[in-house]
């Protein structure tokens, strides 16, 4: 479905503007006031009516979307179910949860320190948002930049909310973690003399986005899963984990197993557990379209919750700024931030711009939901959504004829798809929910406060605060997962599983009841979403 008459007409305001914008050069920054201001009356976080607090839980009190709050208030699924759990159809060393870019890692990583290891995914083996991610991984490796100035930067778009601890190990291990991916074959873009090629994300400093066109995901994500095959971890895919297990101690000793094509349940014993099961995109907060894979359903946190582990930050979620709000076959589809690192800038139906095109993600979001909300500026497609333009074709100006082509071929095909010519033609977009900013608290080690259950990616918190910056997140999978499969890995010779039980899950049903809480008949975690929405029809 290409643009209409209508939008086409509209087009050319953008054009008539565009020659001197490029040459006029960059929009003004926002100050730190007008910052807090855009995002306290246009961010979706900041909406009170969209969250309610939890009454029960390590996080009793936390207020978190309406959305996850019913996963939370909800019973075990495995409700009622009779497990013999001194019979054991899987006994590892270490079980990692999650077949993306963090669950590879930690595999690979655990294996190494001579644990056994097993992977579940309950989908195929990398469908994930891993997969989906474009832009590129952050990793201070030029003369002019440094872990530190890293740091500062993602303390910074983080709102300064993030743990410093754990912001200090991402940053530190991005050289590293980036030099692993590419000793295993990732196959990153180069300067002619074999130099990585860089370039900024909104909110850094340096230049140290790296990328591989715009399928740096789907490359790092090829990259380790191949490892992973050709060291010969074992992979079960179609595979749910559906509760955790804990021994008589207290520390999480396995997990049940849900096969999601035979409906059969399987336990297994394990000496460690690692979640990297992804975020809760899903859930379609507030409405919001999302870019997330249809496996982004909090699983992992709804049962690291039960078996008391903490929450962090699940009260922020990141709206990405540019999703695709035309045409409807694609809507919510992520327009990486690489399109604005390379110059495009975000106009309206007038064909200004009216906020810098690098702001951090959130305040990027926030003022153009202000745009089209406030001031009434912006375009109405035939479905009735509504967005700005992001001027795409200002790039070849900047850099010369071919670069969005050479630079941006998935975003070309896609939209040529349905008849918009990216090279040519603005796209339209409207901030569409992206990634969960929190998740449950881990250490440096990628452990939780209860024993023996790590969590890597985007179902762990405090790592990002109140908002993550481009590039952040492929490199947060890397180095979490590495680090939480290296220390399980190294730890399972010492640890020994008592006697399992799931009495966290009949504590946690009676603390439910107690609190007087109406499941409404609710069982988590949900596995798979809605595939589409109940429209109610009046029949008279």
């Amino acid at each position: 479905m290409s643009y209409t008459p209508q939008m086409r007409e509209q087009i050319k305001k953008v054009e008539a503007t565009r020659t001197e914008r490029v040459n006029k050069g960059h929009y003004e920054r926002m100050s730190m006031d007008e910052r807090d201001e855009v995002l306290k009356n246009y961010h979706p976080d900041f909406i009170e009516a969209s969250m309610r607090p939890l009454p029960v839980g390590p996080n009793k009190d936390y207020r978190v979307p309406h959305e996850f709050a019913d996963l939370i208030e909800a019973r075990s699924r495995i409700e009622g179910l009779g497990f013999d759990l001194e019979k054991f159809d899987y006994d590892v060393d270490v079980l990692v949860v999650g077949g993306g870019g963090a669950g590879a890692s930690a595999a690979l990583l655990a294996q190494e320190q001579g644990a056994d290891v097993l992977m579940v995914t309950k989908l195929r083996f990398g469908d994930a948002n891993t997969v989906m991610a474009q832009g590129g991984i952050q990793a201070a490796d030029k003369e002019n930049d440094s872990p530190t100035i890293h740091y500062l930067d993602v303390m910074g778009g983080g709102r300064f909310e993030n743990v410093p601890e754990l912001v200090k190990a991402l940053t530190g291990d991005a050289p590293v973690a980036l030099k692993w991916l590419e000793d295993l074959g990732t196959m990153f873009d180069k300067q002619e003399d074999g130099t990585m090629k860089s370039i900024h994300g909104g909110g850094t400093s340096r230049k140290r986005m790296h990328s591989a066109r715009d399928y740096s995901g789907a490359e790092i994500m090829r990259t380790l899963r191949d490892e992973v095959r050709n060291r010969q971890v074992p992979v079960i895919e179609f595979c749910a984990v559906v509760e955790l297990l804990k021994d008589e101690d207290g520390k999480v000793g396995g997990a049940i197993l849900y096969n999601m094509e035979t409906g059969e349940y399987s336990v297994c014993r394990a000496k460690s557990v690692i979640l990297a099961v992804g975020g809760s995109g899903r859930l379609e907060y507030q409405g919001f379209p999302t870019t997330n894979h249809y496996g982004a359903t909090a699983d992992g946190l709804v049962m690291g919750y039960r078996a008391g582990a903490e929450l962090a930050f699940m009260h922020t979620m990141q709206y990405h700024p540019t999703g695709a709000a035309y045409p409807p076959q694609i809507l919510g589809l992520l327009i990486t931030e690489k399109v604005r690192g390379l110059g495009a800038e975000p106009v309206n139906i007038d064909g200004e711009q009216f906020v810098y095109h690098l702001e951090t993600r959130d305040v990027e979001a926030a003022a153009i939901i202000r745009e089209v909300k406030e001031r009434q500026k912006g375009i109405t497609t035939p479905t009735g959504m509504v967005g700005v333009w992001l001027d795409s074709p200002m790039i070849d100006m900047i850099h010369g004829e071919g670069t969005i082509a050479k630079e941006l071929p998935a975003m070309v095909r896609q939209f040529a798809r349905f008849g918009v010519d990216i090279i040519n033609e603005p796209m339209l977009i409207y901030p569409a929910l992206h990634y969960q900013n929190g998740g449950l608290l881990i250490d440096e080690n990628g452990m939780t406060n209860v024993e023996n259950l790590y969590v890597a990616g985007e179902a762990a918190g405090g790592i990002h605060g109140g908002n993550r910056l481009m590039g952040n997140s492929l490199l947060d999978i890397v180095v979490y997962g590495r680090r939480a499969g290296k220390h399980a890995g190294s730890r399972a010779k010492d640890i020994q599983v008592k006697k399992l039980n799931l009495d966290h899950v009949d504590a946690y049903h009676k603390e439910l009841e107690d609190a007087g809480v109406d499941t409404g008949g609710r069982v988590s975690p949900m596995l798979l979403p809605r595939y589409t929405h109940k429209i109610e029809v009046d029949e008279e």
